[in-house]
């Protein structure tokens, strides 16, 4: 038995020679699986088991910017006075235990996601409701200095409710978004911090073409960079901490 680290971002082979019939086990962070046909496989976390033959991994990946270790036991053939049956006994128990170890493993890998995608969604909650607040708070002291929040087409002033149901709408939609590169991408916080940063971007669209006056048009677009402030910095950090 021996003890693989790998380091963030880093990536080793799978050599069939050495690792014939190997049983893994992470021991800390996270380690993807890269299939034979180049494709990114599952990503395991800590006390994942995982059994190499007949799995078609050919790479083992470090998607967190932490170490990671894997422990890898191979069997290891009887004594020369031991006989081809006896081999065989051994051999066979050595197979039952790895396929009783790597179911066991991969359901602690599943049961491991709950936990990290729970601490995401009452993180990404607490941020929601900072976001709703402050976008509120934001939105009062504009209309305490004079800013209508009229729209020409509807005739009508935003409502203060109003920006803070929009605000948690789309902090859920952010929270959703987060979670999904969680559970299957490799560097879910860069990725996600790409992906929010481009709609926020767009949301800057529409304030252009209410046709509002120049006050509510600046008031709205500072009100979009509000809650993105406060959501894409916590929600990266929470995913950079699961991740690792």
């Amino acid at each position: 038995m021996r003890t693989l680290a790998l380091r963030g971002g880093g990536r080793v082979a799978v050599v069939a020679a050495e690792w014939h019939d190997a049983f893994l086990v992470v021991t800390r962070g996270r380690v993807q699986l890269e299939l034979r046909d180049g494709e990114p496989g599952p990503v395991l976390g800590r006390d994942a088991g995982f059994w190499l033959r007949g799995t078609g991994v050919r790479a083992l990946r470090n998607p967190g910017r932490r170490t990671a270790r894997v422990r890898i036991a191979t069997p290891r053939p009887g004594p020369p006075h031991t006989g081809p049956h006896t081999y065989r006994m051994r051999r066979n128990d050595m197979d039952s235990m790895n396929d009783a170890g790597a179911v066991a493993g991969t359901a602690s890998g599943r049961t491991g996601r709950a936990p990290r995608l729970g601490r995401l969604a009452v993180t990404g909650f607490i941020a929601a409701l900072a976001a709703m607040a402050a976008t509120t708070l934001a939105a009062a002291l504009a209309k305490a200095v004079g800013v209508d929040f009229e729209i020409p087409d509807g005739g009508e002033s935003i409502p203060l409710p109003g920006f803070a149901v929009v605000t948690g709408f789309f902090s859920i939609v952010g929270i959703v978004i987060a979670a999904a590169l969680l559970r299957w991408s490799a560097r879910p916080a860069a990725r996600f911090v790409r992906t929010a940063v481009a709609l926020t971007a767009i949301s800057l669209i529409p304030p252009f073409l209410a046709g509002a006056d120049a006050a509510t048009t600046t008031a709205l677009l500072g009100l979009h960079l509000v809650p993105a402030a406060a959501m894409i910095p916590t929600l990266a950090r929470s995913l950079r901490t699961q991740a690792d």
